[in-house]
């Protein structure tokens, strides 16, 4: 038998450390003796790591598994900070050259980052607007419809009918419906039951009690009778309550009329019955525990106060309200509330505790001061509450407001900036108090004050205006803004443009205009978009009606942009708009100056002389223009539109001789061709087009003349032959295929004005003119089934944004009368705003007789596209019917400013020869009899 002893019973060996291989470094339990001893050092743990791994031959390991990092690697250069000046630059000297070297770098990555910021902003403001445009919100399409609701009468909001659970409700109706006609057999027992319901039982029971049984034989059913005794009596009880002079709760006889005393209940009591008893209860419960809870909450008090107020017990919210003043005697908010519930009671004895306890609480004092009725009474308060209060503001304009002495005025407000001299309403209100040389030395003394309130330096600005200094506005302004900045107290841009407007609806037009001048340009650059910026002030302004503010922000535009062309033509349509016309003169004017090589201006100018009568002036500007401008075809085609309208004919052909010879566009030799036919020349005219033409192959609308000629004279295979010369020339003219398609249809040739649109199609693929010209084809040849299949692969090639008219086609001639309104809305819906289908919206709810809504849809379409002359034409039909006279002479106003030039009824009246040299108004006129 060996000597050796088992696994369990050897000796531990050398350095051993239990659970040393799963990461413990010694413990104790309850069975060791003694206190608990510590585990073995760190070294003891290597050692015995060290000796392990000389035995296995390996490297000697850590305590954790791991070889040992090199204490060296923590130094290793990779995973230095770049920035930590250590090593070579542990030395380096910091000077002044370095840290402006540091401070210009700066500098540039905040200018370079602004300008980024500018437009990245710019650029995401145009990617969510086009987000938006294209997935537009549920709001946004109900727009118009919450707009609409603005015009509902308060009868109309009370007749909505309660909405309920219409689904549920329609459910269950159809269920009673089921159950009441399901029939199903009657078993026989039920019938002979019926049958013996009647009858009388003659026979005697053994069993029947000697009580139940009758002399004659027959049961009675004591049960049954006594339930009718008792229906009975309760029919006759509920009666006697019901009846006048009783009262239904206690049954006692009473003298109080029931209407009577109803129509004399307080509101609260009202109120309070629509409410359930219930909740009022549960209520009071909820609030009475928060009371009890925590006695000085004042919040709490309040609320139970106000619900036996809302409950009409008028003397219990008294009652909470004075325990809660009692309970919390210095929060002011309770004795307001009950100062309230009290106000014809006791309300001053409440309002002076309530000041022995908070003598400056200001609401007390100006509560207290209010339940006064004589005005010396309430001085009395007055001067009381600022003997307590001496710097409360509100306090002294109080007192201010009751004296009706100015003299006594000023000296409580002098007293006042006395004790308050940082209180800007105080020294502007003594300003306003003062004489013009006193308000001064006061808004100088509020100035020092107050050095960075602009507030002063405004109403200084605004004193010397009053006064008449005209000068001294921009200088006290100018000096205002340098002491403004110098204590970096300057406000925005927009904050400034904002006080401006301020004091242009007060009237102070030159306080305005000065703080315009003085801070538009603040906090921009030169290399900033400023000229958009203060171009977007002024619209923005103009939008709000503050026309002055926007002359302004021109003028000073026009300063730093002095040859800015679309800076001019805002301002001259600012003063075209809102203006006079000398303003509008003195504008344009300093804008021929300043811009001569613009013909655009000069036209302008000397349209608005011609206009005004002044025929010479015209003249004399448009050769003002000439020496400018030489050989410019738009002055030579003006100049030939005034003497042709004044009737200087031989003139006007002269001048497009010359405009011929000097400036030889297509454009020369269209006017020249127009102006013929207006004159009632067509040879002349045929003769000028044939000459424009071998000189401009290209020119579609001179093959479009030389077609109308021949039609004109009804000679249609030459118009014919014109058009089609003129198509193959211009093959992507839609003008020139639909006349080709239109004559083919006068001619009688169907056939082939279906081929002339389908070879149009082919030239000039999704065009929604096209397109609905074949179809119009197809309707006028009573082929309604053909129309139908073009309009739905037209709806499907033509992009979505272009198919308005294909979409009024489908409207009003395709589909029956009771789908116009559905397609309006579907077509609104995907083409985004269309003014030819706002048009048609309007006329569906014209045909409705929806007349308030046929004008909205009307002036929408006119604001969404003014150039459109259809829009126009149609409203002024539908004003003729419908409208007062104040509006069709706003419509001829305001279509005399827009000169619209575009639309198939328009253009159809507008460039007939026999309607040159009409007006506006007249063109509009022959439209509306035309449009059907």
């Amino acid at each position: 038998m060996s000597g050796r002893k088992d696994f369990l019973n050897q000796p531990a060996p050398e350095n051993y450390v239990a659970g040393l291989g799963r990461g413990a470094t010694g413990f104790t339990t309850r069975s060791d003796l003694g206190p608990a001893r510590e585990g073995p050092s760190e070294d003891q743990i290597k050692e015995a790591l060290a000796k392990r791994a000389a035995q296995l031959g390996a490297a000697p390991p850590t305590a954790y598994g791991a070889t040992e990092k090199k204490e060296e690697d923590d130094d290793d250069d990779r995973f230095q900070d770049p920035d930590s000046e250590f090593g070579l630059f542990a030395n380096g000297v910091y000077d002044r050259e370095d840290d402006e070297a540091d401070r210009i770098y700066q500098d540039v990555d905040e200018k370079m980052e602004k300008r980024r910021r500018l437009r990245r902003e710019a650029r995401e403001k145009k990617e969510r607007d086009e987000y938006e445009r294209n997935n537009p919100k549920i709001q946004q399409q109900f727009a118009d419809l919450k707009r609409e609701l603005g015009s509902v009468t308060d009868d109309e909001w009370a007749n909505i009918p309660e909405v309920g659970d219409l689904t549920g409700k329609n459910r269950r109706t159809k269920q009673n419906l089921r159950q009441q006609n399901r029939f199903y057999a009657v078993p026989d027992s039920v019938l002979a039951g019926a049958r013996d319901a009647g009858q009388f039982d003659t026979t005697l029971n053994d069993d029947e009690p000697p009580a139940n049984r009758e002399s004659d034989g027959t049961v009675t059913n004591f049960a049954d009778i006594g339930a009718a005794r008792e229906r009975v009596l309760q029919v006759k009880l509920d009666q006697a309550g019901q009846g006048s002079g009783t009262d239904s709760v206690a049954g006692t006889s009473t003298n109080i009329d029931p209407k009577g005393y109803i129509t004399n209940l307080v509101k609260s009591e009202l109120k309070a019955a629509e409410i359930p008893v219930g909740d009022i209860k549960r209520a009071r419960v909820l609030l009475e525990s928060v009371i009890k809870t925590n006695p000085k909450h004042g919040p709490g008090w309040i609320a139970a106060a106000r619900l036996e107020e809302f409950a009409g017990k008028i003397v219990a919210a008294r009652n909470v309200i004075a325990r809660g003043c009692e309970f919390c005697p210095k929060t002011e908010d309770l004795w307001l509330e009950s100062i309230r519930l009290n106000e014809k009671r006791n309300a001053k004895i409440i309002a002076a505790n309530a000041i022995k306890h908070n003598d400056r609480s200001v609401r007390l004092w100006i509560a207290a001061m209010q339940l006064e009725t004589e005005p010396r009474d309430k001085r009395k308060v007055l001067q009381k509450a600022l003997v307590a209060v001496p710097q409360s503001v509100a306090l002294w304009k109080e007192a201010v407001n009751l004296e009706e002495n100015p003299a006594d005025a000023r000296l409580m407000l002098a007293k006042a900036t006395e004790l308050i001299p940082q209180s800007v309403e105080l020294w502007l209100a003594l300003a306003r108090l003062e004489t013009p040389d006193n308000a001064r030395s006061v808004l100088n003394k509020a100035r020092k004050a107050i050095p960075t309130s602009h507030e002063i330096w405004v109403a200084a600005c605004r004193l010397e205006e009053q006064m008449g200094n005209t000068g001294m506005v921009l200088k006290v302004m100018e000096r205002g803004i340098k002491s403004l900045a110098r204590e970096s107290a300057m406000l925005k841009r927009e904050e400034w443009i904002t006080e401006a407007e301020k004091c242009e609806e007060e009237g102070a037009i030159l306080t305005c205009g000065a703080i315009i001048r003085e801070t538009l340009g603040w906090e921009l650059d030169e290399d900033d978009d400023r000229k958009d910026i203060w171009m977007d002030d002024a619209r923005s302004s103009i939008g709000r009606g503050r026309y002055e503010t926007a002359r302004a922000i021109y003028a000073y535009t026009l300063r730093v942009f002095p040859t800015g062309k679309s800076v001019w033509l805002a301002a001259a349509d600012l003063e075209r708009s809102h203006g006079s016309k000398e303003a509008l003169w003195s504008v344009l004017e300093k804008a021929v100056e300043a811009c001569p090589r613009s013909e655009v201006l000069w036209m302008q100018l000397a349209r608005e002389k011609w206009q005004a009568g002044s025929i010479d002036d015209a003249r004399r500007v448009l050769a003002q223009a000439f020496n400018q401008n030489p050989n410019n075809e738009d002055i030579w085609l003006t100049a030939v539109k005034l003497e042709a309208d004044n009737k200087q004919i031989d003139q006007a052909r002269t001048l497009l001789d010359d405009a011929r010879r000097e400036a030889g566009t297509d454009r020369v030799w269209i006017k020249s061709v127009a102006f013929e036919r207006q004159q009632g020349n067509p040879d002349e005219a045929l003769n000028l087009v044939n000459e424009g033409l071998q000189r401009y192959p290209k020119a579609a609308k001179l093959w479009m003349q030389k077609g109308q000629i021949y039609e004109a004279q009804n000679k249609l295979p030459q118009a014919r032959e014109a058009y089609t010369t003129g198509t193959r020339a211009c093959p992507t003219s839609v003008p020139l295929w639909l006349l080709l398609s239109r004559v083919e249809e006068k001619i009688g040739a169907v056939v082939k004005a279906r081929s002339v649109l389908d070879r149009a199609r082919l030239a000039v693929p999704k065009n929604a003119q096209l397109w609905t010209e074949s179809v119009r084809l197809e309707r006028r040849a009573n082929n309604k089934e053909a129309a139908q299949k073009l309009m739905a692969q037209a709806l499907q090639t033509v992009p979505v944004a272009e198919s308005g008219m294909l979409w009024v086609e489908r409207i009003w001639y395709l589909e029956p009368r009771t789908q116009r309104r559905p397609l309006a809305v579907e077509s609104v819906r995907k083409v985004d705003n269309d003014a030819v289908l706002y048009v048609t919206v309007a006329r569906i709810f014209w045909g409705e007789r929806k007349l308030e809504k046929a004008a909205t849809w009307f002036e929408k379409a006119i604001l969404l596209d003014a150039d459109l002359g259809d829009s126009w034409v149609w409203y002024w039909k539908f004003l003729n019917q419908h409208g007062t006279e104040e509006k069709r002479a706003e419509v001829l106003a305001k279509i005399a400013l827009a000169e619209p030039k575009h639309g198939e009824i328009w253009q159809a009246v507008n460039k007939a020869p026999e309607n040159a040299g009409k007006s506006v108004e007249e063109i509009l006129k022959l439209a509306a009899a035309k449009a059907e």
